[in-house]
C-alpha cells in the first residue's frame, strides 16, 4: 500500500518458508441514480481513521467518521463488495455461503449497534447488464452457487441456447458412471453493493464496523516458483499486480524438489476494494492495514510501503493523510497438504 507515494515492492513482504511466511471493500457515500448506486464525493464528512484486517478467513474494518458541517448530514453510505466472476467450470473461488445475496456473511455495526443494510446486485456480461434477463428466467444471480447451475439445467433447450449465445453459460458435461450427462455452468460477473441511510451528527465522530468472510480465489498448484513461469506473458503483469519481489520468487523456487520443474505449493488470492475511501472530504487521517498470511510456513506478497512484520503471520502498514488510488491484492502461497 502507499500513502501519498507510489506503490513499491517491499522485500519484507516475502518471507522464505525456512523462516516462515482472487472483491473486499471500502465505505463511500453514494446516491441512488437511475442506473442504481452511484458513488459520490462528500464535502462534509471526514474519515478520521481506518483500521483494516485481511486474511483468507476474515475481513474486518473499523472506521472513525466526523461530520465537519454545522448541522447533521444524512447520506446513503455504500460498501461495494469484490466482483464475483466466473467464466466456466474451471474457475475456482471460495464463496463461503450459498446465500444468494449475503454470500460473504457481511455485517455492519454503527457505534456498536447492528445496522440493517440493503443490497444492490447486477449481473454483467461483456459490458451488458443482464440482471433483469436472469431474474426473468428465475436464475439466481450468484454464479458460484449450486442453485444457479441447477436453475440453468432446468431451463428449456431454447433458453439454454440463448444463454450460450449471450455468453452467460458454458457446457459442463460429465459422466459419473451412468453415461454422459448434460449440464450447464454459469459464466458472468456479479457486482454487489450493500448500502444504508446514515445520519452523521454535527460535531462528533461515529464508528462504523464491517465484517465478512472473503471470497478467496484458489488453485491446487501455482506457477510461482516454477522454472518456466518467468517466460510466461502473464508473469510480468501478475508480478506488478501483487508487487512480487525477487525474495518471494526465490523463496517459492527453493520449495521445488530436486529435478522438478514446479513448486509443491497451492495458491490463494484475495482482493479488497480500497479506492472508494477517497470519496470523503479529505484524505484518510490514519490508515492501518494488517495482512495475515495464516501460517508461518506460507508465503505472502502484496503492495505496500514501510511494511512491518508484527507477528509470526502478520504484516502491518500505517499511513497518515492517505488517499488510496489502488485496490488491495494479496497473494498467498501455501505448502500442499501431505497425503
Amino acid at each position: 500500500m502507499r500513502g501519498a507515494l507510489k506503490f513499491v515492492v517491499c522485500g519484507a513482504l516475502a518471507i522464505g518458508l525456512a523462516e516462515a511466511t482472487p472483491a473486499v471493500a471500502n465505505d463511500s457515500t453514494s446516491e441512488l441514480g437511475a442506473g442504481g448506486l452511484v458513488l459520490t464525493r462528500n464535502a462534509a464528512i471526514e474519515m478520521r481513521s481506518e483500521d483494516l484486517y485481511i486474511s483468507d478467513k476474515a475481513v474486518r474494518v473499523r472506521y472513525h467518521f466526523a461530520n465537519t458541517a454545522q448541522k447533521d448530514v444524512n447520506v446513503t453510505v455504500a460498501f461495494p463488495m469484490p466482483d464475483i466472476t466466473t467464466g466456466g467450470v474451471d474457475d475456482t473461488l471460495g464463496v463461503p455461503t450459498e446465500d444468494q445475496t449475503n454470500f460473504l456473511a457481511f455485517t455492519t455495526l454503527v457505534d456498536g449497534k447492528p445496522v440493517r443494510t440493503r443490497v444492490e446486485q447486477k449481473v454483467i456480461k461483456n459490458g451488458v447488464d443482464r440482471t433483469a434477463y436472469l431474474r426473468g428466467l428465475g436464475v439466481p444471480l450468484n454464479p458460484y452457487t449450486q442453485a444457479a447451475d441447477a436453475a440453468l439445467d432446468r431451463l428449456p433447450k431454447g433458453r439454454q441456447d440463448d444463454l450460450f449465445r449471450l455468453g452467460l453459460a458454458v457446457n459442463n458435461d460429465f459422466d459419473v458412471g451412468k453415461g454422459m450427462e448434460h449440464h450447464l455452468a454459469a459464466a458472468w460477473t456479479l457486482k454487489t453493493t450493500f448500502f444504508w441511510e446514515q445520519i452523521f451528527p454535527a460535531g462528533r465522530e461515529i464508528v462504523v464496523e464491517h465484517r465478512y468472510t472473503p471470497a478467496v480465489g484458489s488453485s491446487a498448484g501455482t506457477q510461482w516458483g516454477s522454472i518456466d513461469w518467468p517466460k510466461d506473458p502473464a508473469f510480468a503483469r501478475l508480478r506488478r499486480h501483487y508487487c512480487v519481489d525477487d525474495t518471494f520468487i526465490a523463496s517459492a523456487a527453493r520449495t521445488r524438489p530436486p529435478g522438478e520443474t514446479s513448486s509443491p505449493l497451492t495458491e490463494e488470492r484475495i482482493e479488497y476494494v480500497l479506492t472508494t475511501g477517497a470519496n470523503w472530504k479529505a484524505p484518510i487521517g490514519e490508515f492501518r492495514m494488517v495482512i495475515d498470511k495464516g501460517d508461518p510456513a506460507n508465503l505472502v506478497s502484496f503492495c505496500g510501503e514501510g511494511v512491518r512484520k508484527i507477528g509470526p503471520t502478520t504484516f502491518e502498514v500505517h499511513y497518515r493523510h492517505f488517499t488510496p488510488t489502488r485496490e488491495v491484492s494479496v497473494l498467498i502461497l501455501k505448502p500442499r497438504p501431505k497425503s
